[in-house]
């Protein structure tokens, strides 16, 4: 028998582990680089803010508590509010990938907007995340208006431009390119490479097989560049003009090279004119000049381009990293968040396991106290009290009633035949007295050696098993189930089937608002110490849940 006194020294280790996850979930909570808001579901007013969203916004945390969203400029109007809480109430979740917003001193804002509606405590709350992206949205804008800005100049410009790939593949080229050709390629086709014209000669008139062009030679390597070299184009028509290449090699940021881009122009009426003007060299060697300058200017605005260029491919790439350091920031935020959690279930086990014994510490033994005043006062009444008797008689069963029922509480909070006995004896009463109530047969097979786990692993096993019959007596309609523990190579799998009816596992465990967080609370505690579970379930074969535990060094074997 008890003192009935409590015990207050595990109860206090259990407040400080809570406010050690307490303390460290506010930490989190202050020093987040993301805005952070946390509503009441029934009002829809901030109940509390982080002091990155208060300074984003220009106010206090006072001035933001009581406030609904609308009111700080996050939705537009009242309307919206409520239409996007019908769809969180809804969804269990909302996500806005650009929503303007604007300050309190009236900055221009652009933010990445989630909500989750969770239960905290047995209550539920709105937690709402935010995320600065008027940087990344101003970037966005000005690449966007770089890029029109080079394709205008591209498309305008009164010489053919192509570039091609590094295998000679003809990526891109402009209306004066097509025109000089006759014709309109196919860009991206590796059948069209190096050149865009039908047929090409040397000025002399021999063929200029495509493969051996001024690009070719770029591109394989042969020459570094090409400035004024004239080739002799023929058009699908028949007819050929005489035009003036420039080609410049385009390398990566790694000086590796990736393609070329080619600037030519139409020389005929250069040559005609050469010809009719053989006899005058100085207007000839001046008219020479004028081209070559021409050229030269044409060919820095190129490589003012290709500069340009360059420096975008350099900015994308920042960006790149800087979204890969972002994402993996993310991932270190995720496995604290699984440690907190992990951390919270224990702490939970061990306020159950304190629950579980001041009820039978102390209440149990005092109702068995009044049950023993009771019955004595009802043995020494007077013969002529029948009424009196009766009434101690009913009191005497009603406590009975109460014992039996915190029995009942103790049992399901934390066993304790599970500390006193051990997991076998706990897992035999627990599937005796279910299979009593719900009537259906349990069948339970276990090694000696599982004992020998350590107790936070014994109480894993024996949540899970409870956690799972009980599914299977308020969904599967089963008739029999069939638990085993046995040991395997370094750890102990615990297997329990039923023959009821099956559901679908990945639905259940992949929805957005799971109905049956049992399964996830299963899944959290055998992770919790190192373990795994899968569950199968199919149509016809009922379902099964399969645990398993690390073996502890030395644990017995059958």
């Amino acid at each position: 028998m008890s003192n009935g006194k409590t015990k207050p020294a595990k109860t206090g280790r259990s407040e400080t582990k809570l406010g050690r996850s307490e303390l460290r979930y506010r930490r989190l909570f202050e020093a987040a680089k993301d805005g952070i808001l946390m509503l009441d579901p029934v009002t829809r007013k901030i109940t509390e803010a982080n002091p990155f969203i208060a300074t984003f916004l220009g106010y206090t945390r006072e001035q933001l508590l009581k406030k609904e969203l609308w009111q700080i400029g996050l939705l537009k109007d009242e309307a919206a509010s409520q239409a996007a809480f019908r769809a969180l109430k809804k969804n269990g979740f909302i996500r806005y990938e650009d929503l303007p917003l604007e300050s309190k001193s009236g900055v221009r804002l652009e933010v990445e907007f989630v909500s989750n509606l969770y239960r905290e405590g047995g209550d539920e709350v709105i937690q709402c995340n935010i995320r600065d992206i008027t940087a990344r949205k101003r970037i966005e804008e000005a690449l966007s208006i770089s890029e029109a800005r080079f394709r205008a100049l591209f498309e305008l410009e009164p010489i053919g431009i192509y570039s091609c790939d590094h295998s000679g593949t003809i990526q891109e080229f402009n209306r004066s390119a097509a025109h000089l050709w006759g014709r309109r390629p196919k860009a991206g086709d590796r059948s069209e490479r190096f050149c865009g014209s039908f047929k090409m000669f040397l000025p002399d008139g021999r063929p200029l097989p495509h493969r051996l062009c001024p690009m070719a030679a770029v591109l394989q390597g042969r020459v570094r560049s090409v400035r004024d070299a004239e080739v002799v184009l023929e058009r699908p028509d028949g007819s050929r003009i005489n035009v003036m290449v420039n080609i410049v090699p385009l390398h990566s940021a790694q000086k590796r090279l990736i393609g070329a881009i080619n600037c030519f122009y139409d020389i005929t009426k250069g040559k005609q004119a050469e010809a009719a003007l053989r006899l005058a060299q100085v207007k000839l060697a001046e008219h020479a000049g004028s081209l070559t300058k021409i050229v030269l200017e044409r060919t820095a605005q190129l490589t003012a381009k290709n500069r340009r260029l360059v420096a975008f491919a350099d900015s994308t790439r920042q960006g790149k990293e800087k979204y890969q350091l972002l994402f993996l920031e993310s991932q270190v935020m995720q496995r604290k968040l699984r440690h907190l959690t992990h951390q919270i279930i224990s702490a939970q086990e061990e306020e159950r396991k304190e629950i579980s014994r001041e009820l039978h510490d102390e209440v149990v033994q005092m109702l068995v106290g009044i049950n023993v005043e009771l019955a004595a006062l009802g043995q020494g009444a007077a013969v002529g009290l029948q009424d009196l008797r009766e009434k101690i008689t009913l009191t005497q069963r009603l406590v009975e009633n109460s014992v039996n029922a915190v029995h009942r509480y103790a049992r399901e909070l934390r066993p304790a035949v599970l500390d006193d006995l051990g997991l076998i004896p706990a897992l035999h009463a627990y599937c005796r007295n279910l299979a009593e109530r719900k009537k259906f047969k349990i069948q339970l097979t276990a090694f000696a050696g599982v004992e020998d786990l350590a107790d936070a692993k014994r109480t894993v096993l024996f949540r899970v098993a409870q956690e799972a019959l009980t599914n299977v007596a308020r969904h599967a309609r089963a008739t029999h189930v069939k638990m085993t523990i046995t040991p395997i190579t370094g750890a102990v799998r615990m297997e329990i089937s039923d023959n009821g009816q099956s559901f679908q596992v990945d639905k259940v465990l992949g929805a957005l608002n799971p109905k049956r967080l049992g399964l996830v609370g299963m899944r959290e505690r055998i992770e919790m110490v190192g373990g795994n579970l899968a569950i199968e379930s199919k149509p016809g074969h009922g379902t099964t849940v399969r645990a398993e535990i690390p073996l502890a060094p030395g644990t017995k074997r059958p």
